[in-house]
């Protein structure tokens, strides 16, 4: 393999944004105070399906500095519902019920007031006379033809259902010499930042622009605002200098933006909408994937699994949105990192009267993963193998790439191999088996986990039009400009909103990288969306692969230019030139110096070569490599990067008290070339504890009357640093060939495998036993339970 020399990239340089964090000094939405803002509180529904027959907004109205009530039927007249991922035009939505409420929590009305302390008092004094409906909240129960349906006019409770059938799965079922089936659930979770959502909007009658400042993690934020707000896309000013404060997928914000918007319109003053915590986690659009899998696999006794049958449910909530589209993207790594032959999968989608579902971190590749990995572990029980052993026989081998799996998408590069031997060398792999045993030997439940994950990158959108065949979108660009100005120094231009992972950094890293500069010398910006050239913000693991491609080849733009103006000048062939950190050497040792071309760029246009235009700046807009064709025959190239990790997870716990212990956890991981080692270790970390949060603890109950019961974290948990363990990272790079500098994408790393290899250590700690755990959260309760009983049965069959 050849070693690439570099002068910054994946050196230990700090994080550029940590500065500003560390002292204090970001910018987020609740530090924007525009003069004569407005605060909006939200007045909720108390029942999960009941038909609004008056809302009375007098009483709050007389209160001081109470200036406006707003109800669904106003707004819903004067704006287009939101936009849905599917074809379900009768699945609408507006920022607050029309008609009907949906789920206990949704907005039914706003009130504006002078102070947010005003508005939360005025809610309370608004009266909502409503006439309670029959609901449905199981999945299962909502996917029966005979369920109440949520949405009449829609027909069903079903959004999505389809199946693929990916290679001869009935000939591999029929040639297999084993098989087995079962089902196991994906509890609904999120990712909950420390930061609800907030925005402000500003209307200015006079200019006809609609500003907005948001926390949003969106892509085509900006258009959809347009859309409901029925204005033309260029009087909509998103400003993008914004720090976000957590997000992962959830900080959508459409709703929310367009409320604020409506009223600054109406108002004529800037109003601010920021979700306290009952809102945000009961109504703020933030709920994650809540999935049921029936997955039935081929294979034979030598451990080689052939095929397999998934059916994946999906509880999206009371509405469409982009909920459906979670079960699309996993088809781009359907099969993990494993060599199996052919799948079925069945997609399906339906609404509930729960809170909506929307995108979160993975966009619903974790819970796939978990499904695979439960796999891998149920097929080497029943065969009595290790389940490493298992894995090794099934990984798609280093020599093997680049591959294509059933499903038409093409894995890039990786050593999967490799990745695991290091593993367990450095955990230990027997080591950590005895330790295992001795702790058993002490009366503890004690279990081994292993999970092996894929993490797509590159954020394309191909699996939109192949969920939605009206839907024809074939690119997902990215883009940056540098401009050098005339005193010689750079500034690099991005285009979306700081959501905590480093693309400063990874700019000016880059763009210093291509040009040979100190990415210290380089300021980055973030122009508002009216200034900015075309984007899809940080979703999907995209910006390493997408922002990075588009500044470094903006940068070899800009490198380009200054070679020709070098040649024009030294009167020799740009051939004959030799860039060397920002100065020009030609024939002879001649150097013409990065002051002197910036010189003659802006200020000499008779030394300019033939053609070209004064200024020093380059932009670049980048294409999602691979990414330049529409799914075809439910085939598709989804993801062009394909990152790699491998966890391996010790865990103890009283069979009485059940209060689980991570006593070692150990991951390996291949992201191709590392820009910046902080802010993937940084991701990778994160992610573990965001993984131990959904398999252990975090999730969105509802009881049998429909209401939420998990609205703060009182009682949604979430780890902190006593269940959070020390993490060893073992780094590998398999560089992708189809990136700048062999870099994949790490944004989502860590939760994708965590909460497959919790689930596989408690699992096993459970074996002795014979309890089998086929649910995330694992809830210790009945864990402890579970061996209870299974004690007492086997003291009473002696």
């Amino acid at each position: 393999m050849t070693i690439v020399s570099r002068r910054f990239i994946s050196t230990d340089r700090r994080v550029r944004e940590d500065r500003r964090f560390v002292a204090g000094s970001g910018r987020f939405v609740a530090d924007i105070d525009l003069p004569g803002t407005l605060h909006v509180a939200l007045v909720a529904a108390q029942h999960p399906a009941a038909r609004i027959v008056a809302i009375d907004g007098a009483e709050a109205l007389a209160m001081p500095g109470v200036i406006a009530v707003l109800d669904g039927q106003e707004l819903s007249a004067a704006t287009n519902p939101m936009m849905n991922g599917l074809d379900t035009p009768e699945v609408k939505r507006f920022p607050l019920a029309v008609g009907q409420n949906r789920y206990a929590g949704e907005w039914i009305a706003a009130v504006v007031a002078e102070s947010r302390r005003l508005a939360e008092d005025a809610a309370e004094k608004v009266r909502v006379e409503v006439e309670p409906l029959g609901f449905v909240i199981d999945a299962e129960e909502a996917v029966s033809p005979h369920s109440l349906p949520v949405h009449p006019r829609h027909g069903s409770n079903v959004l999505l259902d389809r199946t693929f059938t990916w290679g001869a799965v009935e000939d591999d079922f029929s040639r297999s010499e084993e098989r087995l089936s079962f089902r196991v659930t994906w509890g609904r979770s999120s990712t909950v930042p420390i930061e609800t959502f907030g925005v402000i909007a500003r209307w200015d009658p006079w200019s006809g622009i609609l500003d907005v400042w948001a926390s949003i993690q969106m892509p085509k934020y900006a258009d959809q605002i347009a859309r409901a707000l029925k204005l033309p896309g260029n009087a909509v000013r998103v400003h993008y200098d914004v720090d976000v404060g957590g997000s992962y997928g959830v900080k959508r914000g459409i709703k929310q933006t367009v409320l604020a918007g409506y009223l600054a319109r109406k108002l004529g003053r800037p109003v601010r909408l920021i979700e306290d915590r009952l809102e945000n986690m009961r109504a703020g659009d933030a709920h994650g994937p809540e999935r049921i899998f029936d997955v039935e696999a081929a294979f034979d006794r030598d451990g080689r699994v052939n095929s397999m049958r998934m059916r994946a449910l999906d509880n999206a909530g009371a509405y469409a949105g982009r909920a459906p589209f979670q079960l699309g993207k996993p088809i781009g790594a359907i099969v993990g990192p494993y060599r199996i032959k052919s799948v079925e999968y069945r997609a399906m989608s339906v609404t509930t009267n729960k809170t909506v579902q929307e995108a979160v971190r993975g966009f619903g590749q974790s819970p796939t993963n978990y499904a695979i990995e439960s796999m891998m572990d149920r097929v080497a029980d029943h065969l009595g193998m290790d389940r490493l052993d298992l894995r090794r026989r099934n990984f798609i081998r280093a020599d093997q790439f680049p591959y294509l799996i059933p499903s038409g998408s093409t894995y890039d590069s990786g050593d999967y191999h490799a990745v695991v031997e290091k593993v367990v060398a450095a955990a230990g792999y027997e080591a950590l088996l005895a330790e295992r045993d001795r702790l058993r030997g002490e009366g503890l439940c004690a279990g081994v986990g292993l999970a092996a994950c894929l993490e797509p990158s590159g954020g394309n959108s191909s699996f939109e039009p192949l969920l939605n065949e009206k839907n024809r979108t074939s690119t997902w660009m990215e883009s940056s400009r540098i401009i050098v100005d005339a005193l010689g120094d750079v500034t690099v231009n991005i285009h979306t909103t700081s959501s905590g992972q480093g693309h400063e950094t990874l700019a000016a890293t880059v763009v210093g990288e291509v040009l040979e500069i100190d990415p210290d010398r380089i300021r980055v910006v973030r122009p508002d969306s009216l200034a900015s050239l075309p984007g899809n913000s940080p979703v999907g693991s995209r910006m390493a692969v997408m922002l990075g491609g588009a500044a470094s080849n903006a940068a070899k733009d800009l490198k380009r230019q200054m070679l020709a103006i070098a040649a024009n000048r030294m009167k020799v062939p740009v051939g004959d030139l030799v860039y060397d950190g920002g100065d020009v050497i030609g024939p002879g040792g001649s150097r013409l110096g990065w002051s002197d071309i910036v010189e003659i760029a802006h200020r000499r246009f008779h030394e300019l070569p033939p053609g070209a235009s004064p200024g020093l700046t380059a932009s670049f807009i980048q294409q999602v490599p691979t990414g330049v064709a529409l799914p075809k025959d439910g085939k598709v190239q989804m993801y062009p990067c394909y990152s790699f990790e491998f966890h391996l997870v010790l865990l103890s716990f009283d069979p009485v008290l059940a209060k689980p212990e991570i006593r070692r956890y150990v991951i390996g991981h291949d992201c191709g070339t590392v820009i910046n080692p902080h802010i993937v270790k940084g991701m990778t970390l994160g992610g573990i504890a965001h993984g131990i949060g959904a398999a252990l603890l975090e999730e969105f109950v509802y009881d049998a009357e429909g209401q939420l019961m998990t609205q703060s974290f009182l009682d949604y948990l979430m780890p902190s640093t006593h269940e959070i363990p020390h993490v060893e990272i073992v780094h590998h790079c398999t560089p992708s060939p189809l990136t700048e500098f062999g870099q994949k994408g790490s944004g989502e790393s860590g939760y994708l495998g965590a909460p497959a290899a919790i689930s596989s250590a408690m699992q096993d700690a459970v074996a002795p036993w014979r309890v089998t755990l086929d649910r995330l959260p694992i809830r210790m309760s009945r864990v402890s339970d579970a061996i209870a009983a299974a004690q007492e049965e086997g003291a009473t069959s002696q």
